[in-house]
Protein backbone atom coordinates (compact mmCIF):
# COMPACT_ATOMS: atom_id res chain seq x y z
CA UNK A 1 0.00 0.00 0.00
CA UNK A 2 1.52 3.24 -1.47
CA UNK A 3 1.68 6.51 1.16
CA UNK A 4 -0.34 9.74 0.20
CA UNK A 5 3.83 10.79 -0.33
CA UNK A 6 4.17 8.26 -2.76
CA UNK A 7 1.23 7.94 -4.58
CA UNK A 8 1.95 12.08 -4.93
CA UNK A 9 5.14 11.15 -6.47
CA UNK A 10 4.08 8.91 -8.69
CA UNK A 11 1.57 11.02 -10.08
CA UNK A 12 4.41 13.50 -10.75
CA UNK A 13 5.90 11.52 -12.24
CA UNK A 14 3.47 10.08 -14.29
CA UNK A 15 2.87 14.14 -15.23
CA UNK A 16 6.23 14.44 -16.35
CA UNK A 17 6.52 11.49 -18.50
CA UNK A 18 3.54 12.66 -20.30
CA UNK A 19 4.62 16.45 -20.49
CA UNK A 20 8.30 15.20 -22.06
CA UNK A 21 6.17 12.93 -25.18
CA UNK A 22 4.12 16.44 -25.36
CA UNK A 23 6.69 18.99 -25.35
CA UNK A 24 9.15 16.26 -27.61
CA UNK A 25 6.17 16.36 -30.31
CA UNK A 26 5.33 20.38 -30.07
CA UNK A 27 8.06 21.84 -28.33
CA UNK A 28 7.82 24.34 -25.70
CA UNK A 29 5.99 27.30 -27.47
CA UNK A 30 3.62 24.62 -29.29
CA UNK A 31 2.48 23.30 -26.32
CA UNK A 32 -0.56 24.10 -23.85
CA UNK A 33 -0.97 22.44 -20.49
CA UNK A 34 -4.38 21.16 -21.65
CA UNK A 35 -2.17 19.21 -24.23
CA UNK A 36 -0.53 18.24 -21.40
CA UNK A 37 -3.80 17.38 -19.16
CA UNK A 38 -5.47 15.31 -22.32
CA UNK A 39 -1.99 13.23 -22.96
CA UNK A 40 -1.70 12.11 -19.11
CA UNK A 41 -5.68 11.68 -18.99
CA UNK A 42 -5.90 14.24 -16.04
CA UNK A 43 -7.66 17.25 -15.83
CA UNK A 44 -6.12 20.90 -16.48
CA UNK A 45 -6.47 21.57 -12.67
CA UNK A 46 -4.28 18.99 -11.27
CA UNK A 47 -1.54 19.79 -13.35
CA UNK A 48 -1.43 23.49 -11.09
CA UNK A 49 -1.48 21.18 -8.00
CA UNK A 50 1.93 19.62 -9.01
CA UNK A 51 3.39 22.92 -11.52
CA UNK A 52 2.62 26.22 -10.52
CA UNK A 53 3.12 26.52 -14.67
CA UNK A 54 4.33 25.61 -17.75
CA UNK A 55 7.79 26.62 -17.04
CA UNK A 56 7.89 25.00 -14.21
CA UNK A 57 6.89 21.86 -15.16
CA UNK A 58 8.96 21.96 -18.69
CA UNK A 59 12.22 22.80 -16.22
CA UNK A 60 11.13 19.27 -14.15
CA UNK A 61 10.99 17.34 -17.60
CA UNK A 62 14.22 19.32 -18.22
CA UNK A 63 15.99 18.08 -15.08
CA UNK A 64 14.07 14.36 -14.99
CA UNK A 65 15.88 14.44 -18.74
CA UNK A 66 18.95 15.14 -17.50
CA UNK A 67 19.01 12.29 -14.79
CA UNK A 68 18.15 9.80 -17.04
CA UNK A 69 20.74 10.77 -19.82
CA UNK A 70 23.38 11.12 -16.98
CA UNK A 71 22.66 8.17 -15.07
CA UNK A 72 25.57 6.10 -16.85
CA UNK A 73 27.64 9.29 -16.68
CA UNK A 74 27.61 9.10 -13.05
CA UNK A 75 28.47 5.17 -12.61
CA UNK A 76 30.78 5.22 -10.76
CA UNK A 77 34.29 4.42 -12.47
CA UNK A 78 36.04 2.49 -9.91
CA UNK A 79 33.21 0.07 -9.94
CA UNK A 80 33.91 -0.35 -13.56
CA UNK A 81 36.82 -1.78 -13.32
CA UNK A 82 39.91 -2.66 -15.83
CA UNK A 83 42.23 0.22 -17.00
CA UNK A 84 41.28 3.44 -17.18
CA UNK A 85 41.56 3.11 -21.17
CA UNK A 86 39.06 0.14 -20.30
CA UNK A 87 36.95 2.48 -18.37
CA UNK A 88 37.24 5.80 -20.30
CA UNK A 89 35.77 3.56 -23.56
CA UNK A 90 33.13 1.71 -21.66
CA UNK A 91 32.18 5.11 -19.88
CA UNK A 92 32.19 6.84 -23.91
CA UNK A 93 29.46 3.54 -24.61
CA UNK A 94 27.58 4.31 -21.33
CA UNK A 95 26.82 7.46 -22.64
CA UNK A 96 26.42 7.16 -26.00
CA UNK A 97 23.25 4.06 -25.66
CA UNK A 98 21.97 5.75 -22.55
CA UNK A 99 20.96 8.85 -24.95
CA UNK A 100 20.18 6.84 -27.83
CA UNK A 101 17.96 4.87 -26.19
CA UNK A 102 15.89 7.93 -25.53
CA UNK A 103 16.45 9.41 -28.99
CA UNK A 104 12.67 10.16 -29.71
CA UNK A 105 12.90 12.54 -27.07
CA UNK A 106 16.10 13.95 -28.12
CA UNK A 107 13.98 17.15 -29.87
CA UNK A 108 13.87 18.02 -26.09
CA UNK A 109 17.56 18.77 -26.08
CA UNK A 110 16.95 21.54 -28.98
CA UNK A 111 14.03 22.89 -27.11
CA UNK A 112 16.55 23.14 -23.47
CA UNK A 113 19.44 24.53 -25.56
CA UNK A 114 16.69 27.26 -27.13
CA UNK A 115 15.50 27.52 -23.24
CA UNK A 116 19.08 28.49 -22.33
CA UNK A 117 19.04 31.34 -24.57
CA UNK A 118 15.34 33.03 -23.93
CA UNK A 119 14.89 35.71 -21.80
CA UNK A 120 12.20 34.43 -19.11
CA UNK A 121 14.38 30.85 -18.61
CA UNK A 122 17.70 31.87 -19.74
CA UNK A 123 19.58 31.83 -15.77
CA UNK A 124 17.52 28.75 -14.49
CA UNK A 125 18.77 26.88 -17.61
CA UNK A 126 22.15 28.20 -18.06
CA UNK A 127 23.30 27.68 -14.02
CA UNK A 128 21.75 24.22 -14.41
CA UNK A 129 23.75 23.37 -17.97
CA UNK A 130 27.11 24.87 -16.41
CA UNK A 131 26.93 22.41 -13.61
CA UNK A 132 25.83 19.63 -15.22
CA UNK A 133 28.75 20.01 -17.62
CA UNK A 134 31.30 20.79 -15.73
CA UNK A 135 30.41 17.92 -12.94
CA UNK A 136 30.67 15.47 -16.47
CA UNK A 137 34.23 16.98 -17.31
CA UNK A 138 35.05 16.62 -13.64
CA UNK A 139 34.35 12.71 -14.14
CA UNK A 140 35.99 12.52 -17.08
CA UNK A 141 39.29 14.41 -15.84
CA UNK A 142 39.61 12.32 -13.00
CA UNK A 143 39.66 9.12 -14.81
CA UNK A 144 42.18 11.06 -17.36
CA UNK A 145 44.24 11.98 -14.48
CA UNK A 146 44.03 8.26 -12.69
CA UNK A 147 45.48 6.91 -15.83
CA UNK A 148 48.17 9.63 -16.08
CA UNK A 149 49.41 8.77 -12.16
CA UNK A 150 49.30 4.92 -13.25
CA UNK A 151 51.21 5.52 -16.33
CA UNK A 152 49.23 5.00 -18.89
CA UNK A 153 48.90 8.09 -20.45
CA UNK A 154 51.91 10.49 -20.92
CA UNK A 155 52.82 13.16 -18.28
CA UNK A 156 52.28 16.29 -20.49
CA UNK A 157 48.31 15.51 -21.15
CA UNK A 158 45.99 17.97 -20.00
CA UNK A 159 43.17 16.13 -17.94
CA UNK A 160 41.13 18.59 -18.28
CA UNK A 161 41.34 19.67 -22.09
CA UNK A 162 40.88 16.18 -23.19
CA UNK A 163 37.51 15.52 -20.66
CA UNK A 164 35.86 19.02 -22.19
CA UNK A 165 37.09 17.63 -25.74
CA UNK A 166 35.34 14.25 -25.16
CA UNK A 167 32.61 15.82 -23.43
CA UNK A 168 32.05 18.30 -26.56
CA UNK A 169 32.59 15.58 -29.07
CA UNK A 170 29.51 13.29 -27.63
CA UNK A 171 27.13 16.06 -27.89
CA UNK A 172 27.93 16.71 -31.16
CA UNK A 173 27.86 13.71 -32.39
CA UNK A 174 24.01 12.89 -30.71
CA UNK A 175 23.19 16.11 -32.77
CA UNK A 176 24.59 14.80 -36.31
CA UNK A 177 22.99 11.70 -35.85
CA UNK A 178 19.37 13.61 -35.06
CA UNK A 179 19.95 15.36 -38.20
CA UNK A 180 21.06 12.27 -40.49
CA UNK A 181 19.85 8.92 -39.92
CA UNK A 182 22.08 7.43 -41.65
CA UNK A 183 25.17 8.62 -39.26
CA UNK A 184 26.11 5.98 -36.53
CA UNK A 185 26.93 7.78 -33.40
CA UNK A 186 28.55 4.88 -31.18
CA UNK A 187 30.87 3.61 -33.76
CA UNK A 188 31.90 7.48 -34.77
CA UNK A 189 32.66 7.89 -30.60
CA UNK A 190 34.53 4.19 -29.98
CA UNK A 191 36.91 4.77 -33.10
CA UNK A 192 37.10 8.42 -31.51
CA UNK A 193 37.62 7.31 -27.96
CA UNK A 194 39.72 4.90 -29.51
CA UNK A 195 42.24 7.83 -30.91
CA UNK A 196 42.22 10.27 -27.87
CA UNK A 197 43.30 7.12 -26.14
CA UNK A 198 45.99 6.11 -28.13
CA UNK A 199 47.10 9.65 -28.20
CA UNK A 200 47.38 9.84 -24.25
CA UNK A 201 49.23 6.71 -24.19
CA UNK A 202 51.98 8.21 -26.73
CA UNK A 203 50.46 6.30 -29.61
CA UNK A 204 51.18 3.09 -28.15
CA UNK A 205 48.30 0.69 -28.70
CA UNK A 206 45.75 -0.33 -26.66
CA UNK A 207 43.58 -3.02 -26.33
CA UNK A 208 40.38 -2.01 -24.96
Amino acid sequence: MLSSEQQKQRKRAHIIHAAARVFAEKGFSGTMMADIADHARIGKGTLYEYFDSKEDLFFSVFEWYARETEAAAKVSISALGGSASERLAILSESVMQSWLKMKDLFTLVMEFWAASASSQMRKRFKGYFRQAYEDFRTVVAALIREGMQHGEFQEDVVPESVAAALVGSWDALLLQAWFDDRFDPLTTARNHVAIVIRGMAGGARVEL
